[in-house]
């Protein structure tokens, strides 16, 4: 088990204040797609689950012992768009997957069309790199409480040069999806949602896998 101490600390803290009316309708569009994203989660989640799990057991395969913890796998798949769920959580005893939002770089999108065009290792292409991660410490970067990753692979070697790391992003979540029908991009990081990066980083690290691949 994960020690929650590391997430101490990492809540956001606001004045309370009355509503306005534009802001009690951004949040009214905010719950809507929040409905809507969780709704088409748990629909990938039953029509995807058995190659998400696949992948994740073939990931754990490849690793071996290089990873310490084998009960939690991600399983990033960029055959979506942005728009898309399409960073999954697994729990390999039960098989459940969990799946969230996450953005790719912007070198892998140079157009912003919302899907992931090609992958690169290139430093400075600021792209999302393909292969199977380590998870590594949490650290608190310019982005926030963030998650080193480690590339195991030929594809992914540069990661930890590249600083690709798992964070969270204002660009990422349901507002955005309504708004402009996809996600905005990274520098090549795992970007997820502000409200998503505690489970991410309490199920997911250190010492674990996240594979980033096409299903």
């Amino acid at each position: 088990m994960v020690s929650a101490a590391p997430f101490e600390g990492f809540a956001l803290h606001t004045h309370r204040s009355e509503p306005s009316a534009r802001s009690r309708r951004r949040f009214l569009q905010a719950s809507v797609a929040s409905l809507g994203v969780a709704a088409l989660a748990s629909k990938v989640r039953a029509g995807e689950a058995d190659a998400v799990v696949a992948a994740a057991r073939a990931g754990l395969s490849r690793a071996g012992a290089r990873t310490t913890r084998a009960d939690i796998v991600g399983v990033a798949d960029f055959t979506k768009p942005s728009r898309s769920p399409r960073f999954h959580l697994v729990e390999m005893a039960t098989g459940k997957v969990d799946t969230l939002l996450v953005a790719h770089g912007r070198g892998s999108d140079p157009e912003h069309t919302g899907w992931l065009q090609s992958f690169s290792n290139l430093p400075g292409s600021e792209a999302t790199s393909a292969g199977d991660y380590l998870t590594g410490d949490y650290y608190i970067g310019g982005h926030g409480p963030s998650m080193r990753l480690h590339g195991l692979d030929a594809t992914n070697c540069n990661a930890e040069a590249r600083e690709i790391v798992v964070h969270a992003a204002w660009y990422v979540g349901p507002d955005m999806v309504l708004e402009h029908g996809r996600l905005g991009r990274s520098e090549g990081c795992f970007a997820v949602s502000p409200a998503d990066l505690p489970k991410v980083l309490y199920r997911l690290g250190p010492g674990r896998l996240l594979v980033a691949t096409r299903l």
